[in-house]
């Protein structure tokens, strides 16, 4: 049974958790894609390309890997100690 107890608290490390700011970014990231293709239908032939591939290379993979500052408790107990 205790083995079951320690696999249960890996998975729960092991999840990507999204926060709100990772659908913020993605937001912004279809945004961005959208306007790309739109003046690419309009027959933009340099700023398409560059909202295309900033949104797809550069937005969406940073709202995918982005991770909010978590706050550290014995970090914070060190810094309340030397106030």
């Amino acid at each position: 049974m205790a083995t079951k107890t320690k696999q249960t608290a890996r998975k729960s490390d092991d999840s990507i958790g999204f926060t709100s700011a990772n659908y913020i970014l993605f937001a912004i990231g279809i945004v961005v894609i959208v306007i790309g293709f739109i003046s690419l239908r309009m027959g933009s032939i340099t700023l398409a390309p560059i909202l295309l591939v900033f949104g797809y290379c550069v937005v969406i993979p940073t709202a995918i890997m982005y991770r909010g500052k978590k706050e550290d408790s014995a970090g914070a107990a060190k810094s309340d100690a030397e106030a």
